[in-house]
């Protein structure tokens, strides 16, 4: 593919990971367990089935997690692009009402709801839950983090909710949180 102008113009502007949600003091919290998938090693590249509708099928990766803290009633699961080069971190996925219980989310969990019982998708992007990753062709590695909050309480949320609404709701009560890094990158 011929390389994009735009790419290589904005190739050393990225938000970073402080700009993260996982960042925020009001979020802050020891990572008590860990967060995992079947599809791709923890900063290893994501593979094409998970990009987004230009460029791929739009499927949600599969995810697992280890048992958060005992407190935990509701888990809140986040996505961010570190490396968008506009303002903030462009959002790929948003859930809430995650039952802690559930131990994960199979494949395309997070692409329509109510694949997962009492999960409630918010916006990512355009779309509501998963929005894959569609980086800028030539502008580099991006590092999609995906960011699971335990709450010592029920947040709930309202379908089609937004990343605010969620965060806000989130402050001073996370009790445990894991990450997990996938990359992507379109040539």
């Amino acid at each position: 593919m011929p390389v994009n102008p735009l790419g290589v113009a904005l190739r050393n502007k990225r938000v970073g990971h402080e700009k993260l949600v996982w960042a925020r003091p009001e979020l802050r919290a020891p990572e008590t367990f860990t967060l995992s998938s079947p599809a791709f090693e923890d900063g290893g590249a994501m593979p094409e089935q998970y990009r987004g509708r230009l460029f791929g099928h739009n499927t949600s990766p599969a995810l697992d997690w280890t048992t958060p803290p005992g407190t935990a009633v509701e888990l809140v699961l986040i996505v961010e692009d570190a490396d968008s080069p506009f303002g903030n971190p462009n959002t790929h996925g948003l859930a809430a009402g995650i039952d802690p219980a559930l131990g994960g989310i199979p494949v395309d969990g997070l692409t329509e709801a109510g694949r997962v019982t009492g999960v409630e998708l918010g916006k990512a992007g355009p779309r509501h839950g998963w929005f894959g990753p569609m980086p800028i062709r030539s502008h580099g590695p991006h590092s999609y983090v995906f960011q699971l909050f335990a709450l010592d309480r029920r947040l709930g949320l309202p379908g089609r909710f937004k990343l605010g609404a969620a965060v806000e709701a989130m402050a001073g009560h996370v009790v445990g949180r894991a990450k997990l890094e996938g990359t992507r990158e379109n040539r």
